[in-house]
């Protein structure tokens, strides 16, 4: 009878252990995804800000088309991607066209006094860093989820369910590079 009650009492401890295991691994990976969610609402926020920026540089730029075109046509890349990667690389794209159109407007004086070009401008970096900032709040939930399921015990629940790992969402060599100054 106590042999019965002991053994009725670790498979209820176990059971338990199993379920708090995976409830933990589930709420991390919501936690990812909530995450990458705030990436994608900032990135859409920018991609939506940039029509009105291409259009303000355009009316004093006319002969850039190049760079109104490299601009619009990352941001329609950004738009249509649906992995995490194919994002990450669409965003970097974007961003390079982005500082191109930043280029050819310091050579306007006259757009860089423009009301809505300031605006737009700031508009567009603040997104920039709330980008960022998403980045790291994106990257600390997967590292936390990725930690738990490569840890044991929590391991052999992650491997029963079929929890996987995600990607970091990572910088690209070109963000990575020294940034030069001339004075």
């Amino acid at each position: 009878m106590i042999v019965t009650y002991i053994i009725v009492g670790v498979v209820l401890i176990l059971a338990m252990w199993v379920l708090t295991a995976y409830n933990g691994l589930v709420t991390l990976r919501n936690r990812v995804r909530e995450a990458w969610s705030q990436i994608d609402v900032q990135l859409k926020r920018r991609s939506s800000l940039i029509p009105n920026l291409v259009e303000t540089v355009k009316g004093y730029a006319t002969h850039e088309k190049e760079v109104f075109e490299n601009v619009t046509k990352a941001r329609s890349v950004l738009m249509g991607a649906q992995s995490l990667g194919e994002k990450a690389k669409a965003n970097d794209q974007l961003s390079g066209a982005l500082k191109s159109l930043f280029a050819v407007a310091e050579a306007y004086p006259q757009l860089r006094a423009s009301e809505n070009f300031k605006e737009l401008q700031e508009e567009i970096s603040d997104t920039e860093t709330k980008v960022a900032a998403s980045r790291q709040f994106y990257n600390t939930n997967v590292l936390d989820l990725n930690n738990t399921i490569e840890t044991m015990p929590s391991a052999i629940i992650a491997n029963m369910f079929g929890f996987k790992k995600e990607e970091f969402f990572k910088a690209t060599e070109e963000e990575k590079a020294d940034i030069k100054v001339q004075f």
